[in-house]
């Protein structure tokens, strides 16, 4: 029987973990390594970490967390969840069962990313959705904002910090009279003509044969939990501008007794930071739960 069980292993799961574990509590993580930033190769925008290869940031992380005899680390994908407050059951695909008194799901989300040619492959290498982690390296460079809905009209408003940005509306992005104004004063060209593919670095290919080069591009993807493993077993979502999210109040906890949710998964807006500071509350909140069940 494990204290707690933490169903993903990277950055938000892992800095729970590591507050349960200077607790000397037993941890089991079970993780199915598809970190979302796994095709970025810098992180930016985290304190200490500046620059840093993601992947090094995760293996380094867990390295530490590994000097903790308490900690027992699962290569998996969970596949189900049940069970209540100090007796759940985590199955994986293996067909394992593991017992723990509490669960966190710490599995990060899935990105829907917009069905044009070529996108998919330079997600994360030259199409991002965070600027405050990627803008400072396009080096003010023109940048281009791939229409998704209402905000991808937000990106567009603040990208011009980082560099001439153009807004592709590409049929899905509602602008009225006020919101086109604000664009307009903030510098943003408007284009209209919808995009067939992305080709070399950061080049937008148009319907009319037009073809338009950028530093970068930026889309807002719709999120949603990585793992339906939550929701199979009862916890409630909710829709954020950003997608779907698994509901948590104040202390990370669920909507179920003894389930907490923390990271991408449970909150917004997205980065390695703040999955990091959201998984180091969630491990806190944990330990207090096992100190004070009744609570």
């Amino acid at each position: 029987m494990q204290d707690v069980i933490v169903i993903g292993g990277s950055y938000a799961g892992m800095a729970a973990a590591l507050q349960l574990l200077r607790a000397r509590r037993k941890v089991l993580i079970i993780d199915a390594g598809q970190r979302r930033n796994r095709f970025a190769s810098h992180s930016h925008g985290f304190l200490g970490q500046d620059g840093v290869d993601p992947a090094v940031i995760h293996a380094n992380a867990r390295k530490q967390l590994e000097a903790y005899p308490a900690l027992e680390w699962i290569e998996g994908r969970v596949t189900a969840a049940s069970g209540r407050k100090d007796g759940f059951v985590v199955e994986t695909a293996d067909e394992d069962a593991h017992r723990g008194r509490r669960l966190l799901f710490a599995t990060g989300v899935r990105d829907e990313l917009p069905g044009i040619p070529g996108l998919t492959e330079r997600w994360g290498r030259s199409v991002f959705h965070c600027p405050y982690c990627h803008g400072y390296e396009l080096d003010q460079g023109r940048i281009g904002v791939i229409g998704t809905g209402k905000m991808s009209l937000h990106q567009a408003q603040l990208l011009p910090e980082w560099g001439e940005t153009t807004l592709f509306t590409n049929g899905v992005v509602p602008l009225n009279d006020e919101a086109e104004a604000e664009l307009h004063r903030r510098g943003v060209t408007v284009e209209r003509q919808p995009i067939i593919g992305i080709e070399g670095e950061a080049e937008v290919v148009l319907t009319d044969g037009r073809q338009l080069s950028f530093a970068g591009l930026f889309t807002a993807p719709r999120c949603t939990p990585a793992s339906h493993a939550a929701v199979k077993m009862g916890c409630k979502l909710m829709e954020t501008p950003m997608g779907v999210q698994i509901a948590t109040g104040e202390t990370k906890e669920t909507n179920l007794p003894g389930v907490f949710a923390c990271g991408d998964a449970a909150r917004v807006p997205h980065s390695v930071s703040l999955a990091v500071g959201d998984g180091a509350w969630a491990g806190a909140q944990l330990h207090r739960s096992l100190v004070w069940p009744e609570a």
